[in-house]
């Protein structure tokens, strides 16, 4: 047996948590059942170091954040989690006690979001930690929530705070120096821990016609709403939910409104934009709020195509909606 299927079989055969699926990772496949009254949403995601995560970041903060950053695109889609298929690709610098606080950690996230690993693959590389995760939900027959749906006169709504993972990846590079160290440690903590809103999945299902998460920024996801529906979106920066420490950084900018469109372009918050009917728009708040989850209407949905952010009445014009991917 060679190094490659020993570390398979040491680090990551017990994170299948004897899924049958995974056939104890001794097969290079997986067999998947079907389900019968469900479709299987299959979501995959890539992060590179250096690119995505800082280099020589702690080997259990790549793990979860690998792992939210995909359950986060489940959530999107309405999807309860089911598997995934993992790959790395080593650099050497990451020995084997490295590899094992990922293992240890990527294990405790799957337990906790009630996932199992299926397979997947391990190499070395001279270049840059590569990782890629491929995650796998059950929804409903015919009722998964696409990009596609929103309709003119629908609420824009959004979860939790905005730009807590833009102002994250700054007070992890020690550049929030005029916030506190409490404010710099959640700051920090929304960033190395996005918080998938896989609870929503049955309000989503229920109330929303559209929905994405929010990875690229607000403006940008909410931009890819408005081209697959075809429709216009009207987003009110004076009404995005700001967090604490967000507020607190916000307070000390000379220029609040450029202050707040880097918010809504920064990207890394993980939570999800979607379009409400308005006369459903109580009912989507209230089953948020009885999971602890805010959610704030921020705009409409209108004919005329693309993006607008409003501060108080007047159009900004911004060269970016949001994080914009290498071709």
């Amino acid at each position: 047996m060679s190094d490659e299927f020993q570390d398979i079989a040491r680090r990551f055969r017990p994170l299948t948590f004897g899924a049958p699926e995974a056939l104890d990772l001794m097969d290079d496949a997986a067999v998947i059942p079907s389900r019968p009254g469900f479709d299987l949403v299959v979501t995959k995601d890539a992060l590179v170091e250096g690119v995505h995560f800082l280099a020589a970041e702690r080997p259990d903060r790549i793990a979860r954040k690998l792992l939210r950053t995909n359950l986060s695109d489940l959530a999107a889609k309405g999807a309860e989690p089911y598997g995934c298929f993992l790959a790395v690709s080593w650099p050497s610098h990451y020995d084997a006690e490295a590899r094992d606080q990922f293992a240890k950690a990527l294990g405790e996230d799957l337990s906790h979001f009630g996932l199992s690993l299926f397979g997947g693959d391990t190499t070395s590389t001279p270049g840059p930690l590569s990782l890629s995760l491929t995650a796998m939900g059950w929804v409903p027959q015919g009722q998964m929530v696409r990009r596609k749906g929103a309709r003119i006169g629908d609420d824009l709504m959004v979860t939790g705070t905005i730009g807590d993972g833009y102002l994250g990846l700054l007070a992890a590079q020690g550049r929030l120096a005029m916030l506190s160290a409490e404010q710099n440690r959640a700051l920090e903590d929304r960033y190395h821990y996005p918080r998938p809103r896989l609870g929503l999945g049955q309000a989503l299902r229920a109330h929303a016609t559209a929905c994405a998460d929010v990875s690229d920024g607000l403006a940008a996801d909410a931009g890819h709403i408005a081209v697959a529906s075809a429709v216009g979106l009207e987003l009110d920066l004076e009404r995005v939910p700001l967090s604490e420490a967000a507020l607190a950084w916000l307070a000390l900018q000379d220029d609040p409104v450029a202050a707040r469109l880097a918010l809504v372009t920064g990207g890394d918050d993980y939570e999800l934009v979607c379009t409400v009917p308005p006369d459903q728009r109580e009912a989507f708040m209230s089953k948020a709020a009885d999971l602890g989850i805010d959610a704030t209407p921020i705009g409409q949905v209108v004919l005329e195509p693309g993006v607008r952010l409003s501060w108080r009445g007047a159009v900004q014009n911004v060269r970016t909606l949001g994080y914009q991917h290498g071709e």
